[in-house]
């Protein structure tokens, strides 16, 4: 899944040394169910031309959505504003099978860009429900992702939203209660709440495996470790991003002076920055690195030229295309594997 490396105190980029300090954390920016979901989109758009529906954001960045849309993407709140025998794509925070029924029955053409770390939630909602157990889903009432992992089994889940709400739980058998999770909380606060979960039910069943995918994971503990040196940190990623609105949360909770989330360099404002001598700056799992890079030259700018890249873990999955897709564009091209790979996403914006 990831590698522990040392944290490299080496300062990176031709301006080392020079200004007061930006700490530039690794792991951070797009993790590998995001550069999936964006680039099914890129590959579809390129094979089948323009436009391609999406339901929802492909991922929850504002950038990425504005970027795609220039490429004739069309984002869609629901399967009915597409039109009948069109071809649509589900975004990577999955939705519940009546969704797909409802493609199904407009003979909408899928492209199922669902992150398989959210797919396994799916699978572990459905095997739960089969076996009648009552299925506690720690997530974020509203998110898409919660959504359509509730939709596999409406009848045996019930949302909790944080440690707050564990004394509204009602179960049928306390012999038979499992909870699964988000895949983008923050780790500390639902082991929080799995453990009030467990005073109630000293028999609460765990998910076979972590649900918190790998890349929130590991980008909760990179700040972790670069928060306590810094008088602020900046986060870069949109406000409707689970995964980078908690990041944010816990730079304050690991021992930063400050913390602000933005989706562009341009929405700095220098007044975060007064008094500062070291500046902490990482990105939320659907956040391109170009936008990041944006943020550094910014805060060049403002004297924050001696960078130091924090790196607490290496990653090295990746998840090939939806099947369907594959499929065609190995048959467009002879039975040549589709290039598949991190690449930027790029589009003119301004801020």
């Amino acid at each position: 899944m990831s590698e522990a490396v040392s944290v490299e105190n080496d300062a990176v980029g031709p301006a080392a040394g020079s200004g007061k300090k930006l700490l530039l954390a690794a792991p951070r920016g797009y993790c590998a169910g995001v550069d999936r979901a964006v680039d099914a989109v890129e590959q579809a758009l390129a094979h089948y031309g323009a436009p391609i529906y999406v339901r929802k954001e492909i991922v929850h960045n504002k950038y990425v959505v504005e970027a795609l849309s220039k490429r004739g993407a069309v984002f869609v709140s629901e399967t009915d504003e597409v039109p009948e025998g069109e071809r649509v794509v589900f975004s990577a925070h999955g939705v519940s099978p009546a969704v797909h029924e409802q493609a199904a029955a407009r003979r909408l053409a899928t492209i199922d860009a669902t992150c398989p770390l959210v797919t396994k939630v799916h699978k572990q909602a459905v095997r739960f429900a089969k076996e009648d157990y009552d299925i506690i889903l720690v997530g974020h009432t509203g998110h898409e992702e919660v959504e359509g992992t509730q939709g596999e089994a409406p009848d045996h889940i019930q949302v909790v939203n944080g440690p707050h709400e564990v004394d509204q739980v009602t179960v049928r058998d306390p012999h038979k209660v499992v909870w699964i999770s988000q895949t983008t909380l923050s780790v500390d606060e639902t082991l929080e709440t799995v453990r009030l979960l467990r005073e109630r039910f000293p028999h609460l069943t765990d998910p076979p495996g972590d649900d918190i995918c790998y890349a929130t994971q590991n980008r909760q503990a990179a700040v972790k470790v670069l928060a306590p040196r810094c008088d602020v940190v900046i986060v870069v990623g949109s406000g409707n991003s689970s995964n980078s609105v908690r990041l944010k949360e816990v730079a304050l909770e690991a021992g930063a002076g400050a913390a602000h989330r933005v989706d562009y360099a341009s929405e700095i404002d220098p007044a975060w920055l007064e008094g500062a001598r070291t500046v902490g700056l990482t990105s939320g799992a659907s956040v391109p690195e170009i936008l990041v890079r944006e943020v550094v030259e910014r805060l060049g700018e403002l004297g924050f030229t001696d960078v130091e890249e924090v790196v607490t873990a290496t990653e090295k999955i990746a998840f090939s295309l939806p099947k369907n897709l594959r499929a065609d564009l190995m048959a467009a091209s002879g039975g040549v594997a589709p290039e598949h790979g991190r690449r930027e996403v790029r589009a003119d914006h301004t801020c």
